[in-house]
C-alpha cells in the first residue's frame, strides 16, 4: 500500500485539539501527537532505575576488642533485696549480667535500704560476688551490718554495678554532688 506525502496535510493535537501541520508534529513517549509548542519529553522520574543496595556490614570482620573496658551498668529500679532479718546477705538483681562466681563488683550511687548504709554498699573495694542464675547474684555486706527487717527491696533508682578493682578500674562519680567550677582554668574538678 503507498501512502500520500501528506506535504500540505493538517492533524489535531491530541493534547489540547488544536490544528498543526502534519510534518511539524511531533511524538510524545505515551504516544499522542502533539504541536511543536505542546510537546514534552518524558520526566526522568518516569524511568526507574536499577536498585543499588548499599553493602551493610563486612565479610569476615574482626572487631578490636583490646580496646574495650569494662563499664559501669545502670541496675533495675531498686535491685537489692535484703536476707531474712539480721543477716548481711543481700540479693541484687541485674538481668543478664554474664557475671561469674567470685567476681569483683562495685555499686555506685545506691540508697540506703533495710539497715544498710550507702557507705557499706559502695564499698571501694566491691564485693566478690555469687551468683545465683542469669539475672541475680549475691554479696555479704562486711563492717557488722545486717537488714532489720528482712526480704525488704531497696536500692533507689540511679544504683550502677561495675567491676571491682581486681578486674577493672573504677569509673568516677561524676555527679552534681562533688563538682565544682575551677575558675581559673575554667574547667569542673571532683571534690
Amino acid at each position: 500500500m503507498a501512502f500520500a506525502s501528506g506535504k500540505n496535510a493538517y492533524g489535531i493535537s491530541d493534547r489540547s485539539g488544536f490544528r498543526y501541520r502534519l510534518r511539524d508534529m511531533k511524538t510524545e513517549w505515551n504516544g499522542f501527537k502533539v504541536g511543536p509548542d505542546e510537546y514534552e519529553e518524558k520526566h526522568p522520574q518516569l524511568e526507574p532505575r536499577r536498585k543499588v543496595i548499599d553493602p551493610q556490614a563486612l565479610r569476615d570482620s574482626r572487631p578490636d576488642t583490646t580496646t574495650e573496658t569494662a563499664v559501669q551498668r545502670l541496675l533495675i529500679v531498686n535491685a537489692f533485696q535484703s536476707g531474712a532479718a539480721g543477716s548481711p546477705v543481700v540479693t541484687v538483681f541485674e538481668p543478664s549480667h554474664g557475671r561469674s562466681t567470685s567476681d569483683s563488683v562495685v555499686f555506685r550511687k545506691v540508697e540506703a535500704f533495710d539497715g544498710f548504709s550507702k557507705t557499706s554498699l559502695e564499698k571501694a573495694d566491691g564485693y566478690t560476688i555469687t551468683v545465683v542464675d542469669d539475672n541475680s547474684y549475691t554479696i555479704t555486706i562486711t563492717g557488722g551490718e545486717t537488714a532489720t527487717v528482712g526480704g525488704a527491696r531497696g536500692g533507689g533508682n540511679h544504683a550502677t554495678a561495675g567491676p571491682g578493682t581486681a578486674t577493672a578500674t573504677t569509673a568516677s562519680t561524676f555527679d552534681a554532688t562533688n563538682v565544682t567550677l575551677d575558675s581559673a582554668t575554667k574547667t569542673f574538678d571532683e571534690g
